[in-house]
């Protein structure tokens, strides 16, 4: 367990480091008082069950390796969520111009869904981790997705994990309808999307005068 410690440890570094990081797009966005892309982001490094699995489809040895590292590209994932498609691209162009990432495929699941119905943008990088021994460069993908999107591949994950990748034909249809409902309601949504800004916007400041004006009452009854 301590070689797979070891070998996990940089991943973990990276998916905390990511995440710090693009978080930190939110926030730059907010101070320029813009829509910001990003919805909100999350990151894990994928369990060693998880690990054991894709290597019996691959065909490998389950260790600790460079073998490994190359041919499990997405051990290390963040996933950043939208709320709009049109901020997917947003987001894409913002992380091609960064220079503290490499990117090594790009992978477009929106334009191109998956005959299930997956929709998704999926970046594989190359991101460098600063160690006591030294610079190491791993791999991990990045998942770009709406929240109609993330909703339904949830969902999907879990019924493929229920039935072992043999889903029954009647639910699988059914999950394709279901894709292409979310995509016409993220459709939707980018049609409105001023209108959903403005409010947006417009609650924001109300909550901001309203907390003001709580503050000032907490203070003068000092």
């Amino acid at each position: 367990m301590r070689q797979w410690n070891q070998f996990l440890a940089p991943y973990k570094q990276a998916v905390d480091e990511l995440k710090v990081k693009l978080k930190g797009l939110r926030a730059q966005y907010e101070l320029e008082d813009v829509h910001t892309p990003v919805e909100f982001v999350t990151g894990r490094v994928k369990p060693l069950a998880s690990i054991y699995d894709r290597t019996l489809e691959k065909g490998i040895p389950f260790e600790p390796s460079a073998e490994l590292a190359t041919e499990l590209p997405d051990i290390a994932g963040v996933r950043i969520m939208c709320q709009f498609v049109d901020d997917i691209e947003k987001v894409v162009e913002t992380l091609r111009k960064r220079k503290d990432l490499e990117i090594i495929e790009e992978r477009d699941y929106i334009s191109n869904k998956k005959p299930s119905g997956y929709r998704s943008y999926h970046m594989i990088i190359n991101y460098p981790v600063q160690t006591i021994h030294g610079e190491i460069s791993i791999l991990a993908e990045i998942q770009i997705r709406t929240l109609a999107m993330n909703f339904w591949a949830s969902i999907e994950h879990s019924l493929n994990y229920k039935y072992e990748g043999e889903m029954p034909d009647e639910i699988r249809h059914r999950l394709e309808r279901a894709a292409e409902a979310a995509f016409q309601l993220d459709e939707e949504m980018s049609q409105i999307r001023d209108e959903i800004q403005d409010a947006q916007q417009y609650f924001s400041a109300f909550k901001e005068t309203a907390t003001r004006s709580y503050e000032k009452k907490k203070w003068k009854k000092r």
